[in-house]
């Protein structure tokens, strides 16, 4: 009998071979105009047996950047450096969505344009530190944008998606988690705007709700996506009433039919899996600490539809060859998980 996890899935407007899905994950091999490296297309390529590989972090827009060699999807160069990707992965038969982030209040100044100000929708600093090769610089207190800027940041995100459909990618993913931009806007100790964009949960929902009618506006609601992560609270983010709040998000996306719901869970309280996966109509993709077998067992119970895979498969380029053949995983080394070059990056060899 078939493991589920190598039973083919149907996500929007695509058919994955298998409910193993790539991780987003940062790796910061981009130069500092936010293009990908020829390496990139290596690294993706070698992993194209997912089910469906989720890209790292791209930021749409110069004031979207938050860290050191992340990429951009806003200027020609950084999508023709992500067609180059893309081809790769195709041409040996996956599947790719990018994944759109805006870090919002935790971009580090210096990595803005003129040094200036991160925007977020209250002027709120995060308690933290932020990494740059130079060392780890403290959080900025942000600049609170006006009303009227933030339908230009959502169209920020409509011209990302349009922009990764130019470059091949098969949909796209709105990262609302990990304390950036969308999550901001959502949590309750970083929201304290006055208008229709804070206060109640459903106005502190807005912005989340816009981004994702915008991209698919342009992508269609079968090629996008929502990464969430409930009590995370990385970034110095965090809620009130949580539970209440992310059941809200859900059932007001609910109805607009995209691909997949993907839910990263970290140590938090409540079953938010239990909670949140009958509300959903499209696939359900949950993710955090899974291995192989704990995977299988929450497809088998009905708890989602397919298992988010992170760390083990950057040291595990095969990662579904060896999990169906039972193999053992190799480990990562950690200290090149954002260092440049390929070195940790695409010299994990394969199982022989």
């Amino acid at each position: 009998m078939t493991k589920k996890l190598f039973q083919p899935l149907r996500l929007g407007d695509l058919t994955l071979p298998n409910r193993i899905v790539m991780a987003p994950m940062t790796r910061s091999r981009a130069d500092d105009e936010g293009v990908q490296p020829e390496i990139a297309a290596t690294y993706y390529g070698q992993r194209a047996g997912a089910g469906l590989i989720i890209t790292e972090g791209i930021y749409p827009s110069a004031m979207g950047k938050g860290y050191v060699r992340t990429p951009g999807i806003h200027t020609d160069a950084q999508v023709a450096a992500w067609s180059k990707v893309t081809k790769a992965v195709h041409d040996r038969g996956g599947r790719m969505f990018a994944q759109i982030m805006h870090t919002g209040r935790v971009a580090v100044p210096a990595f803005l344009p003129g040094g200036v100000l991160p925007v977020a929708p209250s002027a709120i600093g995060a308690n933290g530190q932020a990494y740059t090769d130079q060392g780890m610089t403290p959080m900025v207190t942000p600049r609170a944008l006006e009303t009227a800027e933030v339908a230009g940041v959502i169209g920020e995100y409509r011209d990302a998606a349009r922009r990764a459909l130019d470059a091949g990618f098969d949909g796209v993913e709105l990262h609302a988690a990990s304390g950036y931009l969308p999550e901001q806007f959502l949590s309750s100790k970083t929201n304290r705007r006055t208008d229709a964009y804070g206060g109640s949960i459903a106005n502190r929902a807005r912005f989340v709700v816009e981004v994702l009618e915008a991209m698919a506006s342009v992508a269609g609601a079968g090629r996008v996506g929502i990464k969430i992560s409930p009590e995370m609270n990385f970034n110095d983010v965090a809620d009130d009433t949580p539970a209440e709040t992310y059941r809200h998000l859900v059932e007001r996306i609910a109805p607009m039919n995209l691909a997949y719901l993907h839910v990263a869970l970290f140590g938090a309280p409540t079953d938010y899996h239990g909670l949140l996966r009958p509300l959903f109509r499209g696939a359900y993709l949950a993710g955090g600490g899974f291995t192989g077998d704990s995977a299988e067992a929450a497809l088998s119970q009905g708890r989602a539809d397919a298992i988010v895979f992170g760390t083990a498969f950057i040291a595990n380029p095969d990662l579904p060859r060896r999990l169906a053949d039972g193999r053992s995983l190799a480990e990562p080394d950690k200290t090149t998980f954002y260092a440049p070059g390929p070195k940790g990056y695409i010299d994990y060899p394969a199982a022989m």
